[in-house]
């Protein structure tokens, strides 16, 4: 995909060449214009690809356009979700990466009550049923591990 001066969001199987952090936050404000309630995203790739930064990026971005305070957003790894409350929704923002097998998820309720909130999980490898309103993002190292990409499944334009 070639990017003129602003990045635009990808479609449905375009790759985005991030070749910064700050492609990578212009992505996710790109992106949360696009997203909508109830909506799941799996976050998928290796570590440090910057799925976290993306999510950083997207919660503030959304913090931002609601006028509220930015938070520091960092992975739930050992908690598992971290929450932000956008006063008309919440954001849940999943880390599965300490998960073993689809028997652990059961007590999380990840597609549970999601009507007035928008999840992001990442390390979704191990959820064996996806849910019907799913973007799947793939985030990947190119050939050189200075640049990344990310390739969208699910969005639809």
């Amino acid at each position: 995909m070639v990017h003129s001066n602003q990045m635009p969001i990808a479609t449905n199987n375009d790759k985005v060449i991030l070749n910064s952090e700050k492609d990578t936050k212009e992505f996710a404000e790109n992106f949360l214009e696009k997203i909508k309630l109830n909506y799941n995203v799996f976050v998928y790739g290796e570590m440090g690809v910057g799925k976290t930064t993306f999510v950083k990026y997207l919660v503030n971005g959304f913090q931002k356009k609601n006028k509220l305070k930015i938070t520091d957003v960092t992975s739930p790894t050992f908690n598992l979700l971290n929450q932000y409350d956008l006063n008309k929704f919440v954001i849940n923002h999943y880390d599965l990466f300490r998960l073993k097998n689809d028997d652990e998820l059961k007590n999380l309720d990840l597609f549970e009550d999601n009507l007035n909130a928008v999840s992001l999980i990442e390390w979704p490898e191990i959820i064996k049923k996806k849910p019907k309103k799913l973007i799947e993002l793939f985030f990947k190292y190119e050939e050189d591990y200075q640049k990344r990409s990310v390739q969208i499944k699910g969005l639809n334009l």
